[in-house]
């Protein structure tokens, strides 16, 4: 029982909502439920971004194959992740603020990598290795005025649901959605639904939770679409062979 309440004590919740809700077994005392689920949905919210590609890289690893991925989609996500470090980076936020990020962006690197790799222009990934890496560097250091990154991070909402609209499209014109990892889109689609409800749940405001639902409503679209197709891609490539 003690190290249920150090752990609980350590990332649920304060002392103070530990005495209510399994002391004086207070369960419905508004402020405590608030604080533990807002603690809860962060702490799957930053697991969820530590791993959310990691099927996307297995798989393609696996199959060899980039096959209805879209490169466009990768490269504006990237202008999002690396907006979004910079930004926390410049405005002096400790690393646990952007770990999670740099995760992201390492994920999503490897995962534009490989799409040129596997489509035969592993000189031109390299390129792209190098050319991203430099812009990543530059961004990140005092070099580049505070308001450039401010601006980039204010741009993501619809920068994100640009990309995710990228690979709809590079889908539908498939007609199926190849290597793209279903873990991966439903890890997506969970993801920002309990960023949205945290962010509500923290803020209660409805506006600021606006653009959260329209990124959760973007990845949904993509999630149907996974779900639509899903067994398309086979009967593609037997028909091929």
């Amino acid at each position: 029982m003690d190290a249920l309440r150090s752990v609980l004590l350590a990332f649920v919740m304060p002392e103070k909502c530990y005495q209510e809700l399994f002391v004086k077994l207070n369960l419905f005392h508004v402020p405590c439920v608030r604080v533990v689920l807002r603690r809860t949905l962060g702490i799957w919210i930053m697991l969820g971004s530590v791993t959310v590609k990691l099927p996307q890289i297995f798989k393609m690893m696996r199959a060899k194959s980039a096959d209805a991925l879209s490169f466009p989609s990768v490269l504006v996500e990237l202008c999002i992740v690396t907006g979004t470090l910079a930004d926390r980076i410049a405005r002096n936020f400790p690393i646990d603020a952007w770990g999670d990020v740099l995760f992201i962006l390492i994920q999503t690197v490897t995962i534009g990598f490989l799409i040129q790799h596997y489509r035969g222009h592993t000189g031109r990934g390299l390129l792209f290795l190098v050319v991203y890496s430099s812009l990543a560097l530059l961004l990140t250091s005092p070099l580049v005025p505070k308001l450039f990154t401010t601006t980039v991070q204010a741009s993501s909402t619809p920068a994100l649901v640009a990309a995710r609209l990228l690979q709809v499209w590079t889908c539908y014109r498939s007609g199926h959605t190849g290597q793209l990892s279903a873990p991966s889109v439903f890890l997506l689609f969970v993801g920002s639904l309990a960023h949205a409800l945290s962010i509500f749940v923290e803020t209660g405001d409805y506006q600021m939770t606006l653009p959260y639902i329209i990124i959760f409503c973007s990845n949904g679209l993509l999630a149907c679409q996974m779900l639509c197709y899903w067994r398309r891609a086979p009967a593609l490539k037997t028909k091929a062979e």
